[in-house]
């Protein structure tokens, strides 16, 4: 499957899981509910993935672990917040272009409709 392919089921997924949950939850609570059904689907999904740094060609463990990675290929930053802003998409790509994925979705599961808080993020070109 190709990293959009990935991401299309991967919203219709988290559109399920909004219309069971709605808003107002902990971020944790949609990242597990999430990734209980995408592992359903039968995705491979890795949970809180460690993201290295590199620096001066040093790896060095600075905390930072992607939400969910789903076939090692789609970049998931989860949010349960008022509003997305310019950090959020900033940390979104940086764990794209430290791990070099091509794609990722952010999405804010604090919202009424879900399709106001889904981000799509590219790094380089798809």
């Amino acid at each position: 499957m190709t990293e959009n392919q990935i991401a299309n089921k991967v919203i219709g997924v988290a559109f399920d899981v909004h219309k069971a949950l709605g808003p107002g939850l902990l971020e944790s609570a949609y990242k597990e509910c999430l990734c209980y059904k995408l592992l359903e689907e039968g995705f491979f999904v890795e949970k809180e993935k460690p993201m290295p740094l590199v620096y001066e060609e040093v790896k060095l463990d600075c905390g930072y672990r992607i939400d969910l990675l789903v076939e090692r290929k789609l970049v998931i930053e989860l949010k349960s917040v008022d509003a997305l802003n310019d950090v959020h998409m900033a940390q979104t790509l940086t764990y794209m272009k430290l791990g070099d994925y091509k794609l990722g979705l952010l999405i804010n599961f604090n919202v009424s409709l879900l399709k106001n808080g889904l981000r799509r993020v590219i790094n380089g070109s798809l």
